[in-house]
């Protein structure tokens, strides 16, 4: 846990206060960023709280000629209040990320217009409707279909520009120690991750009576916890790329044809495969939570079959511009992989096929660690959360659970995600 939580007191003498609509309204006023990305007409705004997360104030602040969404991170985590208190500075990692990612692809992620480090506050382009969240869209069945592209382009440029197959030791290791101070959102997910649905936790819920014992096995699974193990040492010590660190089906707005990343507030240098895996992961619980939404008006039979297809995808479109990216750039300033030593086609083949073997058997690992958290640790996800009736939401967490246990323990004897969906299909109805 974090140190005691700031009096309010303290927290004004380091130059924060937690921002209402009102004084928002008045913040705005006094920042010429904000009142410009509002078109300067701040005299009559409309303001809407909307941070339905587990951590930050979520505003957005709309006038006749414009728009903007300000985040405020609060000292604690939102959803828990001040019994977990949380490190504010999570803002400034966002910020940071979002800059740097968005300088990367900024196709795919919103601008920054303002930070404020003292007010722990970010101002934000507003990813207007219809936009939504893509777990949301997944929940009502909505077919996405430049999904995998726009994630696959994401993923490869953000992970390939911060990773020494393009930069020198020395700029690498000036960021990985920017990002460093990120440590308690990163111990964070070390506890909800990768130690709490592996013991006996006081945070820890799941679908009862009907998982008791899957809870329990996942407890008691000697294989699982030494993998487990293995993948909570990667995550702490490979400082590999500036990762996203939260990738889910929550952390991405999408349209049918627009898809932007949000809330990089985990951002660290970490294993490339964490942020891959949370997004291919978050798509198999969102596979295995649609027999939960079907009915008799929509089986969802063939939009499970479009999930598929959509994690598949993602990945060979990923591994495809990676590699892509990795040719193009593999004379510069890299230093993972001299030209003067991989210095034929052949050898350099070799390698790359190795590098990305191993990156998709972590992201298979990562995968299915986010997939198993979301149905045994603390926070759960609203594919499973929103099939009211428990008794038919468990059997579709239960497959769900297995899946993720098989994988993780067996994820080097998948030699391609073609292999991947063959297995998510052969988890059949209890």
């Amino acid at each position: 846990m974090a140190a005691p939580a700031a009096t309010a007191a303290e927290l004004e003498a380091q130059g924060f206060r937690p921002l209402d609509e009102a004084s928002l309204v008045a913040y705005i006023r006094a920042t010429p960023a904000l009142a410009a990305s509002l078109g300067g007409r701040v005299d009559a705004l409309e303001v809407k709280e909307v941070g339905d997360g587990n951590l930050n104030f979520v505003y957005i602040v709309l006038s006749e000629a414009g728009s903007v969404v300000v985040k405020q991170a609060l000292p604690y985590i939102r959803c828990e209040g001040d019994s977990w208190p949380m490190t504010r500075e999570r803002a400034y990692f966002e910020a940071s990320a979002l800059q740097e990612h968005g300088r990367l692809c900024p196709d795919h992620v919103p601008e920054v217009y303002h930070f404020d480090r003292a007010m722990s506050l970010i101002g934000m382009r507003y990813i207007k409707p219809p936009h939504i969240i893509l777990r949301k869209g997944l929940i009502a069945g909505v077919q996405y279909p430049l999904l995998a592209e726009h994630m696959a382009e994401y993923m490869a440029r953000t992970l390939f520009f911060t990773s020494l197959l393009y930069n020198s030791t020395t700029d690498h290791k000036k960021r990985v120690a920017q990002y460093c101070g990120n440590v308690e959102l990163c111990r964070l997910t070390e506890q909800v991750v990768f130690s709490d649905p592996y013991m006996v936790s006081k945070f820890n819920h799941w679908t009862s009576p009907f998982l008791d014992k899957d809870a329990e096995s996942v407890r008691e699974d000697d294989g699982l916890k030494l993998e487990i193990a293995e993948l909570k040492s990667i995550f702490i010590e490979r400082a590999q790329s500036l990762i996203h660190g939260d990738l889910h089906t929550g952390s991405i707005m999408v349209t049918t044809d627009s898809t932007q990343v949000i809330d990089p507030e985990f951002a660290f240098y970490g294993p490339m495969g964490y942020d891959i895996g949370a997004f291919l992961g978050n798509l198999i619980l969102a596979y295995f939570a649609q027999d939960g939404h079907a009915d008799q008006a929509n089986d969802r039979k063939d939009y499970k079959e479009w999930i598929l297809k959509t994690i598949e995808e993602s990945w060979n479109l990923f591994q495809q511009k990676f590699v892509g990216l990795w040719n193009k750039h593999k004379v510069g300033n890299g230093e993972a992989y001299l030209p003067a030593i991989y210095n034929n086609p052949e050898l350099l083949s070799v390698a790359q096929k190795k590098y990305m073997t191993s990156l998709f058997h972590d992201s298979l690992g990562f995968g299915s660690a986010k997939m198993i958290r979301r149905i045994v640790g603390i926070a759960h996800v609203e594919d499973f959360d929103s099939i009211e009736d428990a008794s038919k939401r468990a059997p579709c967490e239960r497959r769900a659970l297995d899946c993720a246990k098989a994988i993780l323990k067996g994820r080097r004897q998948f030699e391609s995600i073609e292999q991947v969906i063959a297995h998510v299909r052969s988890i059949t109805h209890d």
